[in-house]
Order: structure tokens, then sequence, then C-alpha cells
């Protein structure tokens, strides 16, 4: 900090560092400025201005609507748009909507979003279970962070890991015990040539 000190002075100690004399609070008495590279700064704030818009929009919730009388194909186009949206990092709101007499059964709508939620399972949590608001069923899901992730694949191979022990620990007792029948058998053999032998 150089303190107080007049203007010029302030150009002149920037420019001997080869740096700008940029004002950061003209508001204050008296006035409070910064010595910096300035287009070093403008190039830092527009990195971090970047990097919020791409935060926002993976923050940015996708809705997908259909209805209970949804077709097949229908059905798996809407289910590879979800999937999609959650590998790029969106929430996505599923919303169910009942057209006339539909809502008589409630049943199917709760039992096609559980399902879309169930094929999506690996690459989403529940963040909102299906909820019926009027006429309208909705659920939201979000993407499976990448800490989770990690953890899944290290408990899945710890279980391949474990797996393959105890296979191996099988084939092991499976070879040991071959050998000791094997032993027996040489053993029984040699006793019954001994009984026939003669005296």
């Amino acid at each position: 900090m150089a303190g107080i000190m007049p203007t010029k002075e302030a150009l002149k100690l920037a420019e001997s560092y080869g740096l700008d004399l940029v004002e950061v609070s003209p508001e204050a008495k008296p006035p409070v400025c910064k010595i910096m590279d300035y287009g070093k700064y403008c190039y830092l704030e527009s990195i971090k201005e970047k990097e919020a818009k791409k935060h926002q929009q993976n923050k940015a919730i996708k809705e997908m609507k259909f209805h209970c009388n949804i077709g097949e194909h229908d059905y798996q186009t809407k289910l590879n748009h979800i999937k999609d949206f959650l590998v790029r990092g969106h929430r996505v709101k599923i919303t169910l909507q009942f057209r006339g007499r539909e809502s008589v059964h409630k049943e199917l709508g709760f039992d096609i979003v559980n399902r879309m939620i169930k094929d999506c399972e690996g690459l989403c949590t529940v963040e909102q279970t299906p909820k019926m608001i009027g006429k309208i069923l909705n659920a939201v899901i979000a993407p499976v962070s990448q800490k989770h992730k990690q953890t899944t694949t290290g408990v899945i191979l710890h279980q391949e890991k474990k797996t393959e022990n105890n296979d191996l620990q099988e084939g092991k007792a499976q070879e040991t015990k071959n050998q000791v029948d094997s032993s027996q058998q040489i053993i029984s053999e040699d006793q019954a040539n001994n009984a026939e032998a003669p005296a």
C-alpha cells in the first residue's frame, strides 16, 4: 500500500512498474486506486464471467412433457432426450399431463414416470418424487455428481475384485481336493496290489 499521494505521483509510480493506475473506488474520499495490469485484469474477469454463465447453464432445468397414452417409440425418443440432458449436466422436470378422463387412471401416469426414472438409473438422482398437482404429474431428476460416480465405480471395482479373489480361492481349494483324492486313489490301488500278491 503506497498511501495517499497526488494523482501525478501515482501515475509515475505505475509507469515505473510498467503497469496501469486503475480507480477502483471513485466514491471514496480520497478516491482509491490500484496499480495493476489492466489488460490482464479484463481478461481474467471475462474468463470468470464465462465460467459463471457456464455454471448457470448447467443448473438450468429442462422440461420433458408427455401424456399417459404415449407410444413406445415416442417414449424411447423422449427417454433418450432426457438422458442426453442429464449427461450434459442439466436437471430435468418430467411432466405428465392428464387429458379429460385420463386422470381417473392416475396409476398409469405414475407407472410411466417411475419407469422413466428407473430407465435413467445410474445417470440421475431423484430430487422430487412423482407428485400430482391438479391434472399434472411432476417429478424432478438431477444428474449424478462426479464424486458419486467415482464412489459407485469404486464399489463395483471392489466387488469385482472380491469376486475374482473368491473364484481364485475356490479354484485352489478344488485343485487341492483333486490332489488329495488322487493320492488316496493311488494308496488304495497300492494296498489292493499288495493284498493280491502271493505270499
